[in-house]
C-alpha cells in the first residue's frame, strides 16, 4: 500500500471489542465522553477486537484479531495516550499493514481520534491473538503479555447491564462487564486487572470519514 494513500483508503470492520481498564468501577468515559477523569485519576487498559467482517480497500481482514494496551496519565480528551498494537500473526503482509494503519489512526475515520490523542505509539507486533467466547465470558490471549477474560454484569431478570445509545467513540450500546482476568506484561508494565470494570461492545467502524 503506498504511503500515500494512508487516509484515503476506504475500510470498514464489524465485530466485537472488548476492554478492561483499572477503573474500580464502571468507566465514567463512556458517558462523559472524556470529560471526566477516570477513577484511580489515570487509565491503564488493554483491549481486544475480534473482526468479523472488515476490509481495507482490497484487503481482507475477516476473521483477524488485534489485542491493544493504553496508558492515558488523566483526562481522556486530553491526549498524551501511550499505545501498542498486538496484530494477529495470522494476518498476511497487506492486512497487517492495513491494521496498523486503522489502529494507529493513520486510516482516519472511526479510530482516527488514536492520531490525536495518541502522542506515543509505542509500536506494533504480530503475535498469536486469541479471542475466544465461552457462555457470556469472552476472552483474549496474546501470548504472556495479555491475557484477560470478562464477564457481563447481570442485571434485572438475569439480563446484561447495557448503557444504550451514547456517543461514545467506541459504538452507542456498551455492555457492562468486569473482569475476572486482567493481566499485562508488556513494555515494561506489569498489571493486574482482576475485578476492575470492564466493556463489551458491538463495533462498526469504517474510514476515511
Amino acid at each position: 500500500m503506498a504511503l500515500d494513500t494512508v487516509g484515503t483508503v476506504p475500510w470498514t470492520i464489524k465485530g466485537e471489542l472488548i476492554l478492561n481498564c483499572n477503573c474500580t468501577v464502571f468507566c465514567p468515559c463512556v458517558i462523559s465522553l472524556g470529560k471526566h477523569a477516570p477513577t484511580e485519576g489515570y487509565c491503564q487498559a488493554w483491549s481486544g477486537v475480534r473482526i468479523d467482517e472488515g476490509q481495507y480497500g482490497d484487503t481482507d481482514l475477516s476473521g483477524l484479531n488485534v489485542g491493544l494496551m493504553l496508558e492515558i496519565p488523566g483526562l481522556m480528551a486530553r491526549g498524551n495516550w501511550k499505545a501498542a498494537a498486538y496484530i494477529d500473526e495470522r494476518a498476511d503482509e497487506d492486512a497487517y499493514e492495513a491494521l496498523v494503519n486503522i489502529f494507529s489512526g493513520k486510516a482516519r475515520g472511526t479510530t482516527g481520534l488514536f492520531g490525536v490523542l495518541v502522542s506515543e505509539f509505542l509500536g506494533a507486533e504480530r503475535a498469536p491473538v486469541i479471542f475466544e467466547t465461552e457462555g457470556k465470558a469472552r476472552r483474549l490471549m496474546v501470548g504472556k503479555k495479555i491475557q484477560g477474560e470478562v464477564v457481563p454484569v447481570e442485571g434485572h431478570g438475569g439480563e446484561d447491564v447495557v448503557v444504550t445509545n451514547t456517543e461514545y467513540w467506541m459504538g452507542p450500546d456498551i455492555t457492562v462487564a468486569t473482569a475476572t482476568k486482567g493481566r499485562v506484561r508488556a513494555f515494561g508494565r506489569v498489571w493486574d486487572f482482576d475485578g476492575r470494570s470492564a466493556e463489551i461492545c458491538q463495533i462498526d467502524w469504517k474510514g476515511p470519514r
